[in-house]
């Protein structure tokens, strides 16, 4: 449970877009983790129980028991909208790495993968696609090892060059201390931003609360989930070391090209610097990286949550998964569309699908705390607060400057602080003998 939930999150995002940070900056992307590990303590302790007390196939079907239709449809479309999206770049990240290794144009190399994409998650179904996530995981993680060995055999010096240059260039900063809330890696934003995410990711959005769902018990799913954090942790210490490592090396050896963006770094050190089968090796991790599809979570969504309860109530099993495989194909060919069009944005593509993710994840995250710690809550206050949360996060994402790390936090407050008033000018305009 532990690795599948580590391979379902890990994608090419993580691969050349966390090296590109620390070789651009430092290891303050750490501050996020923190928060991300403590997210899924309160993961286990808020969300886990409530799904395992009864048989459920989707996340949104809690908040259906809890609230009724219009929440959980709400909640169910912001989901596959928002994974459409951030799925999308990370479809993009691996074909710009397949593109700069082997010069096939982007475009291209995103139409390839996600056909494979397609073919493997609808030949396979969800028990495929979690077992082939353990395998990829390894090969991932193999596959950094020998990122990791290759620079320390380049390096001249070796690790202590790089402690030497990096230490200079103030690149193991871990902790800002600033409070400010335009930058995305502060403390304050790295770990209650990181909480916030977390909470939403693991606590409420299909694609990993599928796995959770997967486990045999509650606690099972509990302490897989735990667990995961300290894996999670350390990986994004070899991915930021490994970024260090490439500042030092490119300090000695020149690059070989101009980047058109940081995330382009690691494929060429790849290309340049490492042999044909060291090279072969970590763009075969890459992919299998990327190849840990969500389009099986949206098709499951789409097809309990829409299909089956509003247009064909009386499908039986077999055609419930003819439906599943049809929308697997359509959610894939527009994560395909998004990915062609990511080639324009400016944004790296870490960052990018962090923000995505970030945008309307808030407001759904505001309706489980609320179905889950709120008895009161009514389906009317809790959609009032979902529907201010969405249009705030709007105002924000437009017109301030407001880091993404706080836009969980800010969509979340403000759909639980809405629904609370809603809730309480109702209770107020009723009469006294009526309140409850």
């Amino acid at each position: 449970m532990c690795f599948t939930i580590v391979a379902t999150e890990t994608s090419t995002l993580t691969f050349i877009g966390v090296p590109a940070m620390a070789y651009a900056g430092n290891m303050t992307f750490l501050q996020l983790v923190f928060g991300y590990v403590i997210g899924r303590v309160l993961v286990s302790l808020l969300f886990i129980p409530a799904y395992f007390r009864g048989e459920l196939f989707t996340s949104y079907e809690l908040l259906q028991r809890r609230f009724g239709p219009r929440v959980k449809n709400l909640s169910a479309c912001i989901f596959l909208v928002t994974r459409a999206l951030a799925d999308g770049i990370r479809l993009f990240a691996t074909a710009l790495v397949i593109s700069v290794v082997t010069h096939v144009p982007v475009t291209w190399a995103v139409i390839v993968l996600g056909t494979a994409m397609i073919i493997y998650t609808v030949r396979g179904g969800a028990s495929a696609v979690i077992w082939t996530d353990v395998v990829q995981l390894f090969v991932y993680i193999a596959g950094a090892l020998v990122v990791f060995v290759s620079l320390l055999a380049l390096i001249p010096g070796g690790w202590h060059e790089v402690l030497h240059t990096g230490s200079a260039a103030g690149k193991f900063r871990v902790f800002d201390l600033r409070v400010t809330l335009s930058q995305p890696y502060t403390l304050w934003a790295g770990v209650i931003g990181g909480i916030a995410l977390t909470l939403s990711t693991h606590g409420t959005d299909q694609f990993l609360v599928q796995r959770l769902l997967a486990a045999r018990s509650a606690p099972e799913a509990s302490r897989g989930l735990v667990l995961s954090g300290i894996v999670v942790l350390l990986q994004f210490v070899l991915f930021l070391v490994i970024g260090i490592m490439l500042f030092t090396y490119y300090q000695q050896v020149p690059l070989p090209r101009t980047l058109a963006r940081n995330d382009e770094l690691l494929p060429t050190f790849i290309v340049t610097a490492l042999s044909h089968g060291a090279a072969g090796f970590i763009v075969a991790a890459i992919v299998a990286a990327a190849l840990s599809p969500s389009i099986n979570a949206m098709a499951a969504t789409t097809v309990n949550d829409f299909y089956a309860k509003y247009f064909r109530r009386d499908a039986d099993e077999q055609r419930l998964m003819r439906v599943s495989r049809t929308w697997t194909i359509i959610w894939g060919v527009v994560q395909i569309a998004v990915a062609v069009g990511a080639q324009w944005m400016q944004r790296s593509v870490l960052d990018a699908g962090l923000a995505v993710l970030s945008y309307a994840s808030g407001s759904v995250l505001g309706a489980f705390l609320l179905g889950t710690l709120a008895p009161a809550a009514t389906e009317a206050a809790t959609f009032a607060g979902m529907l201010a949360g969405l249009a705030v996060m709007t105002v924000v994402w437009a017109r301030t400057t407001i880091a993404f790390t706080w836009y969980v936090f800010i969509g979340a407050f403000t759909t639980v602080a809405v629904a609370w008033l809603a809730h309480a000018k109702t209770r107020l305009s009723q009469p006294a003998h009526d309140r409850v």
